[in-house]
């Protein structure tokens, strides 16, 4: 279960990759930033890189080369990570089932 510091993390995160800098009024944009597509691509993008870094340091753990708070903190990262995502995904299936739902 998330929760509301993941939440926070996940949100500033999110601004960050959009290009919204929150020191400057959470309006302003640091630089370019692209549409909403190039965002959900760069949030998975993380998440993916989260769950590969997640899956190394398990194998280093296994392998005796890493410390087990180094992998616990790799896997909650990428289960915080996996979780923003399905929360995304489930509000744009709702969204979308709101619009399918409108009379034309």
């Amino acid at each position: 279960m998330i929760n509301a510091l993941a939440a926070a993390k996940a949100y500033a995160a999110t601004q960050k990759s959009a290009g919204i800098d929150p020191a400057m009024g959470g309006g302003a944009t640091a630089g370019v930033g692209g549409g909403f597509g190039d965002m959900l691509k760069a949030v998975m993008t993380d998440a993916v890189s989260a769950s590969k870094h997640a899956e190394t340091q398990m194998a280093a753990q296994v392998a005796g080369k890493t410390e087990l708070v180094d992998v616990v903190t790799a896997i909650s990262a990428a289960e915080a990570s996996l979780e923003t995502v399905m929360a995304v995904r489930d509000q744009v299936i709702s969204a979308y089932q709101e619009i399918m739902r409108m009379p034309i």
